[in-house]
Formats: structure tokens, sequence, C-alpha cells
């Protein structure tokens, strides 16, 4: 389904993007780098020149290799030529390039985000530019750039959950296996994280391995090849431990070892070196690949806004309420942000198609929470069999999957086993009636190759059914509270007496996660609240009961959180920006007050630690990207000494993003020092940051701040043409 992603291109061995640095101790210095450096310089010397490649590639095999090649690629073909939206049903599937369009790739990253929840990331990411980003071919991501001289034998691939990871690997493939693109390589072997997690107590040799999942190849001499190509989907998904300190050395291929020690020795580059690896991976899980096992970084960033229209037009078959939907997503920004995610469009589109009426009209959601209760309902009715001979409601089921995606969420997990279900009390030989009845939410499914695995089709509606589990729990404690539940660190939300109390839980469990994994849940489960929301939700789920305590007194905290969290001055700015987010689930509106919207500018006179935070949400939800960035506006002397004011440099440095989408940033007389400069080399070397012009006049940087510049103007990455 999410068929149109941007790509990333970062620096391998940067902090950035969720890759780690290692001490001399720590995993880098295990990685035989020599290995992967050869092999990578093997590689490359091959992948010249792609026309004369591609034509002389398919006269280098004998004629038995070639039968071997040739069947493979006709085994891949039927696997990955079509694609489903949701969960796959017969005759739902289209063929793959009907609807794939290509990557967009640049150098750098932004590293300003990375421990956030993934839709900030998406947030973020919004309002920089994807216009500036140079397009190239999926097939191409081995190539280094117009150029380069780089050796490129391991691709590390990001992107937010549902943004078009697996997509793009199942186009890579297709192309391959299609005779279109990568024809240097003799046979190409997806090994999903999911399947191999199913054989983590194994031992086994590569090759065995490999016979494993294509049985088909009989002959083991054929995988010592150097010209194969594995691609590794889904790191994230990985329950391997993935010990790249202490795992033993291997180096032959018919050598037996557990999975585990087989791909950390493939990834260092001690069994076939000259290989290609694609590994793929949300950002979370990046560092567990040590940064010099990767000679190249990417990351997918989803629709663009033209991108957004497009699928829009195309799914929508009637043109006047696909017009319709893309102005109403404008006009709300948390909706047309998420839009960046491929799935959330699909989930877009079903629920405006469902809901018009034949003339048209519809009430279309303005919150996240409206939106994915309309998608509920209208999944729960799809159902494509009666299971007769059963008494468990479509209530019951829910009330199972709300349970699932709850612990699941907690424990970090988006994929599920039989172990899992049977944990959360679900029957599994009664799975299927689960994703029968939602037939678009919860997805059993076989792998590529073997076994089952279980899911929803994406983070946030495990997310939103997590929260309607805690909030239907509340709402009839008698029937549902959850005794298993009470050791757990979310355990304090089933002892709220209150609605309010719920909340106010709810709100500081999510502002003391660390990488904001529970920011989501929170905006539903605060939008669960309204009595709109119940209502939609009573005919399904009747055992709601309706709740008599307005949600205001959760506003007033929410605000009250916002000050407090500003005032100590920690470093939790989207923190803060998600409880803006969670004020609009709640219908309050005024959430950017202290700006001064008359003029279409910001004119906030002074930047206390909390107003900060308003103006760069104002930018984020409004889109907004300056030609200028005049940090006076932010920095003006009061008339009174406020000790609460963020000095220059804080302002600056919690400013930057909004700076490095500004062509011109005027920062002179504002008594800046080498801590900005430090900020601003940083940032200025992403291909992301768009600053052409740069006035730090009359600043007191001396020579630590002139130096932090002169680097930055060494970087090829670097845009300035004026600096003064």
């Amino acid at each position: 389904m999410d068929s149109t992603p941007d790509v990333k291109k970062k620096r391998s061995g940067d902090s950035e993007g969720g890759m780690s640095k290692y001490d001399s101790e720590g995993g880098v210095s295990t990685c035989d780098s020599d290995s992967v450096q050869q092999g990578a310089s093997d590689t490359q010397s091959k992948r010249t020149d792609e026309t004369e490649r591609d034509s002389a590639a398919e006269h280098r095999w004998t004629p038995e290799e070639a039968e071997v090649r040739e069947k493979l690629r006709s085994t891949l073909k039927g696997k990955f030529q079509h694609l489903a939206e949701g969960v796959p049903h017969q005759g739902d599937t289209r063929l793959l390039h009907e609807i794939y369009t290509d990557l967009y790739i640049t150098e750098g990253g932004r590293g300003w985000f990375n421990n956030e929840h993934e839709v900030r990331q998406i947030e973020i990411a919004s309002w920089i530019e994807a216009d500036r980003d140079r397009p190239v071919k999926c097939s191409d991501i081995f190539k280094p750039l117009s150029g380069q001289d780089k050796h490129i034998r391991t691709v590390l691939t990001e992107g937010v959950a549902g943004i078009g990871k697996t997509i793009s690997v199942q186009k890579f493939i297709l192309d391959w296996a299609e005779g279109k693109a990568n024809q240097d390589v003799y046979l190409i072997f997806p090994l999903p994280f999911r399947e191999l997690n199913l054989m983590k107590e194994k031992k086994i040799s590569l090759a065995e391995l490999l016979q494993h999942f294509h049985p088909e190849i009989k002959n083991q001499a054929i995988f010592s090849s150097s010209e194969h190509m594995f691609i590794f989907d889904g790191l994230d998904e990985c329950r391997l431990p993935l010990d790249f300190h202490s795992n033993p050395r291997c180096c032959d291929v018919t050598e037996p070892a557990s999975v585990d020690v087989l791909l950390t020795n493939l990834i260092k580059g001690n069994l076939l070196p000259s290989a290609l690896l694609w590994i793929t991976t949300r950002p979370a899980a990046a560092h567990l690949i040590p940064p010099k096992c990767v000679n190249q970084l990417t990351e997918i960033r989803g629709f663009n806004n033209s991108q957004k229209e497009e699928y829009f037009g195309k799914r929508i078959s009637d043109e006047n309420l696909a017009n319709r939907t893309i102005t109403h997503l404008k006009s709300s920004r948390s909706l047309y942000i998420m839009c960046h995610i491929p799935v959330f469009c699909w989930i877009t589109a079903t629920v405006v198609e469902r809901t018009s009426d034949e003339s048209g009209s519809v009430q279309m959601p303005r919150t996240l929470t409206q939106m994915y209760t309309h998608f509920l309902i209208i999944q729960t009715s799809m159902k494509k069999h009666k299971y007769t001979g059963r008494n468990e409601t479509d209530e019951e089921i829910i009330f199972k999957l709300g349970k699932l995606a709850f612990q699941q969420l907690e424990n970090g997990n988006l994929i599920f086993y039989e172990e899992d279900l049977r944990e959360c009390g679900i029957d599994v030989t009664e799975a299927s009636v689960y994703s029968g009845v939602c037939t678009q939410i919860f997805r059993e499914e076989a792998g590529l190759y073997q076994g089952k695995v279980f899911s929803f089709v994406h983070l946030s509606i495990q997310e939103y059914l997590a929260a309607l589990y805690v909030f239907l729990c509340f709402s009839n404690r008698e029937r549902n509270m959850p005794d298993q539940q009470q050791t757990s660190p979310l355990s304090a939300l089933f002892r709220a007496s209150t609605l309010h109390d719920l909340h106010t839980t709810a709100v500081d469990l999510a502002l003391q996660s660390e990488n904001g994994h529970l920011d989501l849940f929170l905006r539903f489960l605060l939008g669960l609240s309204l009595e709109s929301n119940q209502n939609l939700l009573r005919h399904l789920l009747p055992q709601i009961r309706r709740q008599s305590q307005s949600p205001e007194q959760t506003v007033q905290y929410v605000k009250e959180k916002i000050r407090d969290e500003a005032i100590r001055e920690k470093n939790t700015s989207d923190r803060m920006v998600n409880l803006f987010y969670c004020l609009n689930e709640l219908n309050h509106h005024a959430v950017v007050e202290v700006i001064d919207r008359s003029s279409g500018t910001l004119s906030v006179v002074m930047l206390s630690p909390g107003e900060w935070r308003t103006v760069r949400f104002k930018f984020e939800i409004s889109g907004d990207h300056l030609d200028e960035f005049d940090l006076q506006k932010y920095i003006k002397t009061p008339e009174k000494d406020l000790t609460e004011l963020l000095s220059p440099d804080e302002v600056l440095q919690r400013l930057v993003p909004v700076v490095t989408a500004s062509t011109s940033a005027e920062l002179q007389q504002c008594s800046l020092t080498e801590k900005s400069c430090a900020a601003l080399a940083s940032a200025g070397r992403s291909t992301s940051c768009s600053l052409k012009k740069l006035n730090l006049n009359h600043n007191p940087l001396h020579d630590a701040g002139i130096q932090h510049l002169s680097d930055l103007l060494k970087s090829p990455h670097c845009k300035l043409e004026t600096l003064v």
C-alpha cells in the first residue's frame, strides 16, 4: 500500500539518524572493516557502467548457473509482482508497476528528532520541502551519486512504520527478476527478519539456511558465489541478539552456526565479503548495526504534497469527492501531515468513500481519533464470512485485539507470533476469525517462506486499539479490570478512579517516555473521552458508558503541563508539541494564542521557555517556509528583567529547525557565542538545510566559533553562498 516514498541518504558514519557511534570497546571494533571495504571495492569495480554491465551479465553464467538463476527469478517475480492495500484478499491486488513511484534521496541527515515518536518525525520532516531532494530510482541505491568515489557494499534504509520500506524492497526485487536492473547480481535472497526469528534456535550453515528458504536450489556450491545480494527487511522486527561484539568469527558458508552468528558475520564481511547487503528498519532500531558496517544510510520519507494529491485523485473515483477530500485535509494540519504516511492516505480514502452518501455529502473527520473511529466501524462491518457456531461478539473480539495491541505496544512489538497471541488469551486456531471480523485491521499472514505472523495493518491502528482498550477497561471497570496488568509500567492507568485521573496519569506517563512511544496513544485516549466519538462507537461497543465528566479539567491540566515542563528548561520540546496536538483532539483549538495571526507573521517580542515552543509549533502546523529568519524578533530586551527568559544561544538552538528551513538567517548583534556556531555548523552539514545566506556580524564568536564555521564551509553539503 505504501507505494510512493521519499528517501533521504545519510552519511553512514554519522551519529545522526539513529546511528550511534561506539567507542573502541564497542561493536565497531569487532567489525571486520577491511573485509567490508575490500568486498565493497571489488563490488564497486563491477558497477561502473550499467549499460555494458547489464548486457554482458547474461553471458557470463554457465548453463547450470543460468538455469538456477532463471528459476529464482521466476519464483520471486510470482511472489512480488502484485500488491494489496491493507490486508490481501482475492481480487484486491494490483500490479506493483501500476502504482509505484520512484524514491527521493539526498545526502546528510536531520539529527534533531531521532528520539521521537515516528509520527513526530513525519510531522517535523513535513515542513522541510521535499522538492529540494534529488530523485533516484529504487534500483540505483547501491550506486554512488554523481561525482562520488564511494564503495557501497551495505545499504541501511530507515523509515517509520508504513512509509514504504517493504514495498521498496518488493520493487527492487521485481526489477531484478524481470531483467530491468542490477543484472550483474547473480542471485537475490530476500530474508525478512520476521521469518529469521522463527529459526533463532537452529544451528545451520549459511548455505543450508539459503537452501531452507529456496529448496529449488539443489547445488550448495551456488551459494559460495560472490555476486549475490541479501535483503534483510524489518530489522526492527528482529528478535535475535545480533551480538556483533561477542559472536564468534565465521568465514565458511558450509560451517554450521546459529542464525545470529551467520547474520553478524555476513554483515561484518567475514562471510561473502563481496556480496551486497540491503537492510531496512524503523529508525529506533538502526543503531543495532555498527556504523562501520554500513556504507550508505538512506531514509524513506513517504508522500510529498503533490504525491498526496495524486494518490487521492487515483484512489477516490469521484473527482469532486477527491478534490473536497484534499481541500479538507489541507485545512486540518494534523491530518494533512499524517498523509505523508501512505497507509494513512489509504485509511482516509476508505473513510471518505464509505461515509459519503449518494449525493456525495460527507462530514469529514477533523481529528485523528474521529478518523480512526470511523475506520474501525467501517472495517468491522466488512465481514467476508459469517462465523456460525460462535458466541463471541464483535465487541469481545475488538476488546481482545485491544488487549493484544496494548500489551505489544508496551513491549515495543509490531509483529506477533503464536506465543504472543496465547499470552493474550487468543486461541491461535481461531486467529483467522479475528482477521476476518476486522478485515483490514488485524492480519494473519503466511510468511514469505514459512510460518505465520500476525500484525496490525499499521502502528497507528495498534495505538488506537490500545487506547480504546484502556478506555473500555475504565468505562466498565467491574467487568474489564485486567489483573495481569497490575505490575506493568502502565498499570497506573487501570487504577484511575475518575476520567480526569485517567487522563492525568496518561499525560504523565507520556511525558516520562524517553522515545515518545506513547504520544499517539495519548492523543487517541484523550480524543475518546469526547461524547461525539463515544456516540460513534456506542452501536459497535454498547458497554461504553456515557461519561458525565467534561474534559475541560484535562484541557487545563495539559496547559499546565506545557507551562511546567517549559519552565524546567528540559529538552522536551516535542513532548510539548504533542500536548498541543492533544488539545486539538479535545477540540480545544486556542493553542497558539500568543501568536499574532493578523499579519500572517510571527511577532513574539520576548521568548520565554514556553513561548519558543509555541513559536515552533506554529511553524509546524502552518507549514510555513521562510525566505528570511530574523533572530532579533525573538530576543528583544524586555522592559523588565525577566530571569526566566532564555539566552540568545538557547533561543537559536531551539529554533534550529526553523532556521534551516529558511533561505537567509539574520543573526547579527544577538550576543551569540561559539555554542550557536556549533549548532549551526552541525545543522548546516545536512542537505535538508536550505541556508544560503548567514549573517553573524557583531557577535562574540571568538576563535572556537570561527573554527566551527570554517569546518562547515569545508563540508561538501554546505549550501552557504554568503557568510558575513
